[in-house]
Formats: C-alpha cells, sequence, structure tokens
C-alpha cells in the first residue's frame, strides 16, 4: 500500500473526528486581491457598459472588435456547429438531451387553488423566470455537458429567454459547445466571460441584456463575481470543488472503484476522493489499483495531486457506521457499491446525487443519466438540493378573499396588528369587518 497516495483511517481511532474535519475543510472565500479586482470589474461593467465590456474581452482574452454585437453568435453559427461536429458527437449530446429532458419535465409544477367553505379562495401561481443568464466556461476547458444541464431545465420551467456567455480565449471556439446551445435552445449566446460577462449578466449593458438569475459554473473570479452580484439577481450556487464519496461492501471490482475516484479527481487539484468501506483488506486491493492505474490516466498529474491533498480510503465497523459517516459528510456524488443499495435510502439524509449498485458509475450521471449534474459541494446537501426545473420558476401566492371570509380574518388580524402596535394594519383590516354577511 502505498501512504504517500491515499491517506488511510480508520473511524475506530480516537484521532478520527478531528482528521476528517480537516480533510473535509474546505475554504470557498477569495483572497483580498481577487476579491477588490472583481469588484473594480462589476463597478466599471455598471457604469460604462459595452465600452468596459470590450476593453476587459481585449484584454483577458485577446478577442478585439469594435462591438460587442460582433461577440454574438447567431442561430445560424449555432446550427452550423452542430453541423460540424461529427455525427457521434452529435448523436451522443442528443441522447444525453433526451434524457435530461425527459427526468426534468416530472419535475414540473401546475398552479393550483383551492375554495374554502366561506367562497375565500386560496393557491399559488407558478411561472418561469422572464430571463436567465448561463455562464459557460470556455477554450479547451469547457463544457458542453453543463450547457445542456443548465438550459434544458430552464426551457423546460418555461424561461422567457436564456443567455449565455461564455468566453473564446484568443478567439477559440468550441463547436461542441455552440453545439450544445443549439440542442438546447439557447437564445442568445455571447463570448464573453469571466466577472465581466457576470456583471453584464447583472446589470446589463447597451446590448446584453440584464438576467433575473445567473447558473453555470466558472472560475474563482466567475464565483467571486456571483458572490458579490447576489441581490441584484438570483443565483444557483456558489459551488466549491467536486468531490464523490464512495462506499462499497468489499465485493465491487477494485479497478472500477479506482476509476470511479479518479473521475472526481481528475477535475482539479481540489477535488476530494473518498472511499468508505468495513473491509479493510478492500481498501488495500483498491489501494493497489490506484497505484497501478494511476500512470496511464491522461491527468496522472491532477489525479494524483487531489488524491494526495483530499482524497481517503476510510475504514469503518459495518455499513450502519458508513451511513453515519455518509450523513456527516453530506456529498455531492455519493456511490453505494453494495448489494441490495435501496435498503439504505432511507436512512441517507444528506446527499446531492445518490448512484446505486455496482454498474452505476457517477460519470454517468455526469453526461446522460438524466438528473442534474449541478449538486451542492462542501456539505451543502445538508440544506441544498441538485439544480433543476424549480430554480427557474417563482411563485406567486393567491389570495381572494370573499365578504364573508374577509370579515372573519379580519377579527385574527386586527388583534395580531395591535399586539405589534401597528394600527393602519388594524384598521385595514377591520373596514372590512363591515361587509360581513354581504353578498358584493
Amino acid at each position: 500500500m502505498s501512504r504517500t497516495l491515499m491517506r488511510r483511517l480508520n473511524a475506530a481511532d480516537s484521532g478520527f473526528d478531528a482528521e476528517l474535519d480537516r480533510l473535509l475543510a474546505w475554504d470557498s472565500v477569495s483572497d483580498a486581491q481577487v476579491v477588490n479586482t472583481v469588484a473594480g470589474v462589476l463597478a466599471d461593467i455598471r457604469l460604462r457598459g459595452d465600452a468596459a465590456l470590450l476593453e476587459y474581452t481585449r484584454r483577458f482574452d485577446g478577442v478585439d472588435v469594435a462591438s460587442v454585437a460582433e461577440l454574438e453568435f447567431s442561430q445560424a453559427q449555432l446550427q452550423a456547429a452542430l453541423s460540424r461536429i461529427d455525427d457521434d458527437q452529435r448523436q451522443a449530446l442528443e441522447d444525453a438531451a433526451q434524457r435530461i429532458r425527459s427526468y426534468h419535465e416530472h419535475q414540473q409544477q401546475e398552479s393550483w387553488q383551492y375554495r374554502e367553505d366561506d367562497g375565500t379562495v386560496l393557491g399559488q401561481q407558478i411561472r418561469g423566470m422572464d430571463r436567465v443568464g448561463l455562464y459557460v466556461p470556455g477554450g479547451k476547458a469547457s463544457y458542453p455537458s453543463s450547457v445542456l444541464m443548465n438550459a434544458i431545465p430552464a426551457k423546460v420551467a418555461g424561461v422567457g429567454e436564456l443567455i449565455a456567455v461564455s468566453p473564446t480565449p484568443k478567439g477559440y471556439v468550441n463547436d461542441m459547445v455552440l453545439a450544445a446551445a443549439a440542442i438546447a435552445g439557447v437564445d442568445r449566446l455571447f463570448a464573453v466571460g469571466g466577472a465581466q460577462a457576470i456583471a453584464a449578466l447583472a446589470y446589463g449593458t447597451e446590448t446584453l441584456p440584464r438576467v433575473d438569475k445567473i447558473v453555470g459554473p466558472g472560475n474563482i473570479y466567475v464565483a467571486t463575481a456571483k458572490r458579490q452580484v447576489f441581490g441584484s439577481v438570483g443565483l444557483d450556487m456558489i459551488a466549491g470543488p467536486s468531490e464523490i464519496l464512495v462506499v462499497c461492501d468489499g465485493l465491487t471490482d477494485p479497478d472500477w472503484i479506482a476509476m470511479d475516484l479518479f473521475s472526481q479527481a481528475e477535475h482539479d487539484e481540489d477535488a476530494q476522493s473518498l472511499l468508505i468501506s468495513p473491509d479493510g483488506d478492500y481498501l488495500q486491493r483498491v489501494a493497489d489499483s490506484v497505484e497501478r492505474l494511476l500512470p496511464g490516466m491522461e491527468r496522472a498529474d491532477i489525479i494524483r495531486q487531489s488524491l494526495v491533498a483530499r482524497g481517503a480510503l476510510i475504514e469503518v465497523a459495518d455499513m450502519a457506521a458508513a451511513v453515519a459517516l455518509i450523513n456527516r459528510i453530506a456529498p455531492e456524488h455519493l456511490e453505494l457499491s453494495v448489494a441490495e443499495p435501496e435498503q439504505y435510502l432511507p436512512q441517507i439524509r444528506h446527499a446531492g446525487a445518490i448512484f446505486l449498485g455496482r454498474h452505476t458509475p457517477e460519470a454517468l450521471g455526469d453526461y446522460c443519466a438524466g438528473p442534474n449534474h449541478v449538486l451542492p459541494t462542501s456539505g451543502t446537501a445538508r440544506f441544498s438540493s441538485p439544480l433543476g426545473v424549480y430554480d427557474f420558476q417563482k411563485r406567486s401566492s393567491i389570495i381572494n378573499c370573499s365578504p364573508v371570509g374577509a370579515a372573519a380574518l379580519a377579527r385574527t388580524a386586527s388583534i395580531l396588528a395591535r399586539g405589534e402596535s401597528l394600527t393602519a394594519h388594524a384598521r385595514s383590516a377591520e373596514y372590512r369587518l363591515s361587509s360581513e354577511g354581504s353578498d358584493e
């Protein structure tokens, strides 16, 4: 076993709790320099609009154009990219899009109302947002799957207009991203990125319209900008590094589990891959697989750094202890690579996505299973959920009091309002007392 690669922990050890806390700790706060730089960019975009957006695009992406309009891709260009990619890529995007759309259509909710005995009507009206902004990382490190995962539920939700932004450093355009935008129904796509793109979406410029909510991943400058514009617009989440927690009973091929750990570690050096098992010998077999398979990975250096810094193989007494750790960690991705995994579902309270069985690797969820791959990280699954149709809708309460109903409610409202010394509230309600028994 290599103790220099993935650390071995045992839940029975006296120092385990403290060591696990250190391993899970993640500080997502940007440093002061990044915060100040982003604040300056946001203020400049807010003040000078298109002119500032063009300057930052020239400075950071090396793209020099005379107007922001020249940075917008036409629908014809999106369709052309869809035609240029090879047939297998197009089929994969279309298959994934169909599955994502089908899954999210099950999340749709309808407006509803009910009538009380006195004729008062209460309910809720559900509407899609008017305009949503989607940030798509650009260049060679781009993710067409993220376009599908963010854009499709927005469209299913009934969003009126979807504005996407994606940088094209030194003019590099990724056809897969454009093709995904065409398939997902993105309405407008601009070749801008970074904090300046977030500012433009949040505040609007002469050319790029202001949105109601911003979704999509990005680097530290994008994440910092999203945090700073929150309140002017809604946000999906401020995501930390990707993470996976695999729980195995010791009967899955250790090579499979090693590769599942790699699948998260290859994202970046801060990603986290954890394996829990009650079988200590099995943990050793996985450690051996990790050592043997790692040299053949294209992103071996990144994987190695991730596993050394934040990875761990954790031995527990039994599956009950494993479930307790799951709920403590609240992982973004949880693989239950065990026999009869469904039996543990009722006990799992905190996890972004749960992958059941030996034949359900997290990678399938990232691309094409159907559920959304935008998930809560860094323990936020304790209070957050995967991105979904509901994130692109808003709800309005409906209250329609009959005269009899208004009179009855007015008595309660008056007492409560006077108890709070809000006499205008009380008198407003009391005026409706006179309508008791009226048919009008």
